[in-house]
């Protein structure tokens, strides 16, 4: 949808120091090169509220033309959401492309989207963010359609490119919808085989992907560059217990992600807010690390995942000094916070033994006996159960020590059964 910015692409970087709503300029020039964009200089200021036309006011925009023609510069990349006059009137000023925080990270998703799902995810945010935008000053857009066959009333080609825009939109919203379907159908098959869900969260390069193929040992594209994956993956874990969850790993949150993006990736982040357990991927060495939690905790509540339970996995300590892995416990002795390097599989073990406590905590050791004609019964204990030991009786019946889910006690109901200690 978006003109893509090319390798090398020379970029002119605009941060405002504003009083609210203040971005990252460190973050800026990390997008600029996840879109392939080359900064090559940055213009900053600080304002109390934006300029109405230009958002950087007169002044900035001489000094910013001034550079761009010094620089030779081929785009602009504002740190922040412009309005679509005040992106109109830049490029205009600036006779200059002009990109704001939000289109720059739509581009960067259009790059990364590997399926058809993804690739439908990024039209769809992309269309709802261009559809604010056709306000173009542009002689094109005000022409009467006219000719054979086409005189009459007519329309502007405006008002055509806007019904073209939303019949795409719709047709992409009810594609959406059957997927949206189809892995709720997944989330029941699961909630049916009661296989718990625990689905992996975190700020954008904070190590998910990394720790995702390590505990799975899958092969998903892992990078030190923002949203390296967006598309989720789900796979089997199996715990110390025996037991399995299944692991999702998730589009990676970033500071105010915007709103048409949450909205059209709305299913695939589904996945986090329905899970039993998220995992707070949390990147240990970052020197913002307090506000990057905070931010993806604000999007967590966007869509609903809030109350679900969370364990913090601070990830990268090989990169602070003397830091060993390490398990915090809250003052019930529950797990709350894991310590450990993805890269270099340090901690992983403690993480395994947080996620086993976590999951037996719903669980209970039995003691079974049971007849030579329940052997049914004994066979869905084995599907469904951790066998620890078992014996055959004179009668020719089992006698089995068993570890299950208080959530399969019902699998009991015809068995002589003994609690274990």
């Amino acid at each position: 949808m978006f003109e893509r910015p090319e390798a090398g692409e020379r970029a002119i970087l605009v941060h405002l120091m504003l009083q609210a709503g203040q971005e990252d300029l460190s973050e800026l020039k990390e997008l600029a090169k996840s879109a392939g964009a080359e900064p090559v200089s940055i213009i900053t200021g600080s304002r109390r509220t934006p300029d109405s036309k230009y958002f950087i006011g007169t002044g900035k925009v001489a000094e910013l033309k001034a550079v761009i023609a010094a620089e030779k510069a081929d785009i602009v990349l504002f740190n922040h959401p412009l309005t679509p006059s005040q992106e109109r009137n830049l490029e205009q000023a600036l006779e200059t492309r002009v990109v704001d925080r939000n289109r720059l990270i739509l581009d960067i998703f259009a790059q990364r989207a590997q399926t058809f799902e993804g690739k439908l995810q990024v039209e769809l945010a992309q269309l709802r963010h261009l559809s604010t935008r056709l306000v173009r000053g542009w002689s094109h857009l005000e022409r009467k359609k006219g000719g054979i066959g086409l005189r009459g009333p007519g329309e502007t080609q405006l008002e055509t490119d806007r019904r073209l825009l939303g019949i795409r939109i719709k047709q992409i919203t009810a594609r959406l919808d059957k997927v949206v379907k189809q892995r709720q159908q997944s989330r029941v098959r699961r909630k049916r085989a009661e296989i718990p869900s625990v689905s992996l969260v975190g700020y954008t390069n904070a190590g998910k992907s990394t720790l995702f193929n390590l505990l799975t040992g899958s092969d998903i594209y892992a990078a030190d560059q923002l949203f390296a994956t967006l598309d989720p993956t789900l796979r089997r874990f199996a715990l110390p217990n025996g037991s399995a969850i299944v692991l999702a790993d998730t589009v990676g949150f970033i500071r105010h992600l915007p709103h048409e993006l949450v909205a059209a990736f709305r299913s695939t982040l589904k996945e986090a807010s329905e899970a039993e357990l998220l995992l707070h991927v949390i990147d240990a060495d970052a020197q913002d690390r307090e506000a990057t939690v905070f931010h993806v905790n604000q999007v967590l509540a966007e869509i609903g995942a809030e109350k679900i339970r969370q364990l913090e996995i601070f990830n990268k300590i090989d990169l602070l000094d003397g830091m060993m892995p390490k398990l915090d416990r809250d003052e019930n002795g529950r797990p709350v916070r894991v310590w450990i390097s993805a890269q270099h599989g340090l901690g992983i073990d403690l993480l395994a033994q947080a996620l086993g406590e976590i999951f037996s905590a719903t669980r209970v050791k039995k003691l079974c006996k049971l007849s030579s004609s329940q052997g049914g019964v004994r066979a869905k204990l084995f599907a469904s159960a951790l066998i620890i030991d078992e014996e055959v009786n004179d009668e020719g019946g089992w006698t089995l020590s068993i570890e299950i889910d208080r959530r399969d006690l019902g699998l009991l109901k015809s068995v002589s059964t003994e609690e274990m200690h």
